[in-house]
């Protein structure tokens, strides 16, 4: 657990407004040793924060945000024996090769995809029409690993926000699976850690999600063809960008089943979030920006890590969220990345340490040691956790306001202040906007300071120096993800 789990959320009425005044910027021992002899001047904020060792500066030090009695609810509901029994069913049809039979009933790749579909729909049957469940299907002609025409098929259950529907967030586990040869269709490939699990992850956020009213749209999906190059979460995400979808935040849960390592060891309570820093996607303009403002820590998707950090790393969940500053692990790559090339910020959870005899294996048993992705070596209980962390983090995103838009540091004078401006969200429970501020060398962000319903503030403190962002506030306290400004006028 980070030093602040423990810590309430930052209440609207606890981080009520302060008056940024500029500051000399210390050494950490000067601050530290400065601390008391400021307070008077510099306000309790300031001296908390130079006590901890951080930077003096405006504003208040930053506060996780704890869930709120819905969530902690939700939290509750998630049942460990219907995910167990998910991963289990799914292991049973046999083998789930992006290239086996779509029309055996019980088993193979189509066999399982009309199972997911049905439970789906039973899911949605039960949300008031607000859940909607669609095989979303395309015919893949001859590429890498897929040597004939092949339909692929992803099962996609979309819950409507109700005051923001147009906002959407993603959450995907893939259902395809393999083993030793990636071009083996027929033998057995029972896919219990890789991916059931996350597949498990999402359906039963979608069961638990369907009876509630979500302000953003959630979609819950269930893709194919990963193994083989990402292929449906590919199609999936080019449809969303054909439709300028405002997709602003995905995760791929992808081997999030095991907690135990290949020496034996076990972390319970870790859970990885890759999170990649130079955009897949910037065009060389932006990149140019990036580099003479120092953004490479700045992305859409690690502030969409940060976020989750925020709102999922606390005793709620029992979990440790370890981001990882790459886009993925060497050698491997998950549908996030689909959502990335299309420009959307993702992320990819994935169990802390690996057991490679579990994944990607033929099922035998050599030298006594068995191998193959078999239900037997999940940890269902460590599963659970990983989907209240996916839960936090979704539920927190869709009823809090969206990232704040056109966000932009005036640069057009030489000055020794800051002004920031972007345009005002239309949610009709926005209650104003907080900027954010951190040391260059800070991996997170430090201090808040309250502006208000506006959409132009100056802070009085150098853009030189420190990073700045912008969040969204409403009426709840509900926090929106970071946006990183970008210079302008």
């Amino acid at each position: 657990m980070t030093s602040q789990d423990s810590t309430d959320s930052t209440d609207s009425r606890r981080d009520g407004p302060t008056k940024p005044s500029r500051r000399t910027f210390l050494s950490a021992a000067t601050v530290t040793a400065a601390a008391t002899a400021a307070a008077p001047l510099a306000g309790a904020s300031a001296a908390s924060a130079a006590t901890a060792g951080g930077p003096s500066g405006p504003g208040r030090p930053i506060r996780p945000q704890s869930p709120d009695r819905e969530l902690r609810e939700l939290l509750r509901e998630i049942d460990q024996r219907r995910i167990e029994a998910i991963v289990r069913r799914l292991a049973e049809f046999g083998t789930r090769h992006t290239l086996s039979s779509q029309d055996d009933p019980v088993r193979g790749i189509g066999a399982a995809r009309d199972w997911i579909y049905q439970q789906m729909q039973g899911y949605a049957a039960r949300s008031g029409g607000r859940m909607t469940v669609e095989l979303q299907s395309y015919v893949q002609e001859p590429a890498s690993r897929i040597p004939v025409p092949t339909r692929i098929t992803n099962v996609v259950a979309t819950l409507r926000g109700e005051t923001s529907p147009d906002r959407i967030y993603v959450v995907t586990g893939h259902y395809d699976s393999r083993c030793t040869d990636v071009m083996d269709a027929t033998s057995d490939s029972p896919g219990a850690d890789d991916d059931a699990s996350g597949v498990a992850v999402a359906m039963e956020l979608a069961r638990l999600m369907a009876t509630r009213r979500s302000e953003a749209t959630i979609v819950f999906a269930a893709v194919a063809g990963e193994e083989q190059g990402l292929y449906g979460s590919g199609y999936m995400a080019r449809q969303y960008k054909a439709a300028g979808a405002d997709v602003q935040g995905m995760f791929s849960d992808d081997i999030v089943g095991s907690s135990t390592a290949d020496d034996g060891t076990r972390d319970r309570r870790t859970l990885r979030l890759f999170a990649e820093g130079v955009p897949t996607a910037e065009t060389p303009a932006e990149g140019n920006t990036r580099r003479s403002v120092g953004g490479e820590n700045d992305s859409p998707s690690r502030q969409l890590a940060r976020y989750v950090s925020d709102v999922a790393d606390n005793d709620s969940t029992g979990m440790r969220v370890r981001v990882i500053y790459r886009r993925d692990r060497y050698l491997r790559g998950s549908d996030h990345i689909s959502f990335l090339e299309q420009g959307y910020p993702a992320g990819r959870f994935t169990e802390p340490n690996e057991d490679f005899a579990h994944q990607h294996q033929d099922v035998r048993v050599v030298d006594g040691k068995q191998y193959g992705d078999l239900p037997e070596f999940c940890d269902f209980e460590y599963i659970t956790r990983v989907a209240k962390v996916n839960a936090a983090a979704l539920w927190s995103l869709a009823q809090a306001p969206g990232t704040p838009k056109g966000v932009t540091i005036v640069t057009t004078n030489l000055t020794n202040d800051t002004q920031l401006r972007w345009t005002r969200g239309t949610e009709p429970d926005l209650a104003g906007y907080e900027v954010v501020w951190r040391e260059t060398t800070a991996p997170e962000w430090t201090h808040v300071i309250p502006v208000g319903d506006v959409t132009t503030t100056t802070i009085d403190l150098s853009k030189d120096n420190v990073f700045f962002g912008v969040r969204a506030v409403d009426t709840a306290g509900h926090r929106s993800p970071v946006a990183f400004p970008r210079p302008g006028s």
